[in-house]
């Protein structure tokens, strides 16, 4: 762990299309834990708008309390941002997006902070199904106040002290699936090649995009017993698959046989190749995704990837018809519609 960054940068280190650097995304230095991964979902996020060509200025990050609310500090260091009460992120964000629909919104919690304190309020985001991007960093415990189960620890699993849970756990995955969540994913915190473009996924998708990510605590629970420590995870877990993501451009489109592949080229000079799979699971059906992840977890195996995916559904400003404009851009004109309209709307109402 280091206490200091650089401000040297490599004089060829390239820039995304915005004329950005990686630099532009960063944050202030960490000061968690050192092996901590919830600083690895950080440069992940950090990663992904980078790569989505994002401009900063227009991403809004809030979070609550805990480790995991820690980190927007460490990324996005030129985003909006607000650290809310403890579980209130949900309802922050609302507020904000009902305001200005126009950022991006990249809402962080921890488990303790979504699952115990903030259940309430993470279930009736999901059902408004908010145009959000939601990122649960999940170690099990409550870090910060020293290392008490949460309530997504397993039931049987031991972190520091090497008691074992005797709670059932909440699965948030399912949960979002049954609330009505549009996307719904899982990840580990070490596992880049595959959290990126779930994120990079999350933040295109118009509605409600949930990640779980398993975030092993170093200090308080990263013991072989717990199943949200590193080497346990690293030995229980199973992808539903290879996962990557295209940004919307002009559509590629392919045909080729199931079980074969094929080389496409890319928007960007590179090229992808293809292995179509036998498909087994259909991704856009809720009561599939639910089964998927109880018969995984029957199997003592944590299923991560994407889960479920369904894009036809509106986002709160659609579901209570608001305005296409963002209020701070509407003019008094607009945001008051005078004495006439207002008397006419009691008039009705006697």
């Amino acid at each position: 762990m280091t206490f200091i960054r650089p401000n040297f940068r490599h004089p060829e280190n390239h820039t995304n299309e915005r004329g950005f650097s990686i630099k532009n995304y960063e944050g202030a230095l960490s000061t968690l834990c050192a092996g901590c991964g919830h600083d690895s979902i950080s440069a992940s996020i950090i990663k992904s708008c980078f790569e989505l060509n994002l401009e900063p200025h227009k991403i809004a990050k809030i979070s609550g309390i805990g480790c995991s609310s820690k980190t927007p500090t460490y990324f996005l260091g030129k985003a909006h941002g607000f650290n809310s009460v403890h579980g209130r992120m949900p309802s922050v964000t609302t507020g904000a997006n009902m305001a200005n629909k126009d950022l991006l919104y990249i809402g962080v919690s921890g488990d303790g902070d979504t699952a115990s304190i903030g259940m309430g309020q993470f279930a009736h985001v999901v059902r408004r199904n908010l145009n959000m991007v939601y990122i649960v960093m999940n170690n099990g415990c409550y870090g910060l106040t020293k290392g008490q189960d949460s309530a997504t620890a397993d039931k049987g699993s031991a972190g520091k002290k090497g008691v074992p849970s005797p709670f059932d756990s909440i699965d948030l995955c399912e949960l979002a699936l049954q609330l009505g969540a549009g996307m719904v994913a899982r990840s580990f915190s070490g596992d880049k090649k595959q959290l990126v473009p779930l994120i990079k996924a999350a933040i295109k998708h118009n509605g409600f995009a949930f990640i779980d990510v398993v975030s092993p605590c170093v200090t308080f629970n990263n013991t072989p017993n717990s199943t949200k420590g590193y080497e346990w995870v690293r030995d229980h877990m199973e992808a539903t698959g290879t996962i990557d993501f295209i940004p919307h451009q002009s559509e590629i489109t392919v045909d080729y046989p199931e079980g074969s592949s094929r080389t496409v080229a890319m928007h960007d000079g590179s090229a992808l190749t293809l292995q179509k799979n036998q498909h087994d699971y259909d991704l856009s059906c809720r009561k599939e995704a639910i089964n998927r992840i109880e018969t995984v977890k029957m199997q003592q195996k944590i299923l991560t990837g994407l889960m479920y995916l369904n894009e036809s559904e509106s986002d709160t400003h659609g579901r209570i018809n608001t305005s296409d404009q963002a209020l701070n851009s509407l003019a008094q004109s607009e945001l008051c519609p005078g004495s006439t309209v207002l008397d006419a709307l009691n008039a009705s109402l006697r």
